[in-house]
């Protein structure tokens, strides 16, 4: 038996999800959250196989959960669903040790078997997906240029981002002219557009 956990924030979602992993024979959801925050503290009660878990989530979103998951639970798998197939977020899956990346318009038995295959062992990543992120590259920029490119592309003021950074304003500044630099961009307007289009935000 397979033990699943789902992490999904919209209702209807989470529950027809549930329903269908239930009309499994050798899959069991053992636990269902609706935030990020919840995932680590119910895989280490429920100890899942395999941790269906979607990107966009509330208070820690499906990627920083699914680092975190596999360093406290490694024996737990993730499968990673996304509404939008952004190559930067499949760069950034592979980072958090994810075994599987899929779209959530994927037929409902493709979920089944990617679980099983992720279960014993495998990977599925979306191959479409896969090869625009091949196409698209890794993203150039720091941790700290995209942190203080995805604020300011939040709306914070350069002020603000460093007082919220515990930066200088200088290095803010400093900061998004690189981004704007790397990404070829004509300000950091278009600079914010293309990082998040890529999924580097």
């Amino acid at each position: 038996m397979v033990r699943v956990l789902v992490a999904e924030d919209m209702r209807i979602l989470r529950d027809t999800l549930v329903a269908v992993l239930g009309l499994e024979d050798d899959l069991e959801v053992v636990a269902e959250v609706a935030s990020g925050d919840r995932i680590v503290p119910e895989a280490l009660e429920h100890r899942p196989d395999v941790a269906v878990v979607d990107i966009d989530l509330p208070v820690v979103d499906g990627l920083t959960a699914a680092a975190e998951l596999h360093r406290r639970l490694p024996a737990c798998r993730v499968l990673i669903l996304t509404g939008l197939g952004q190559p930067g977020h499949l760069h950034r899956a592979l980072a958090a040790h994810v075994s599987g990346f899929m779209l959530k318009d994927a037929p409902s038995d493709e979920l089944v078997a990617a679980i099983r295959q992720i279960a014993s062992g495998g990977r599925v990543f979306d191959p479409k997906l896969a090869v625009a992120a091949l196409e698209t590259g890794r993203n150039p920029l720091s941790p700290r240029e995209s942190e203080v490119l995805k604020r300011h592309a939040a709306g914070a003021s350069a002020s603000e981002i460093a007082a919220a950074m515990h930066l200088s304003y200088g290095t803010v500044r400093n900061y998004l002219a690189s981004a704007v630099t790397k990404l070829g961009a004509r300000n950091r307007v278009d600079a914010a557009r293309i990082a998040r289009e890529a999924g580097w935000l």
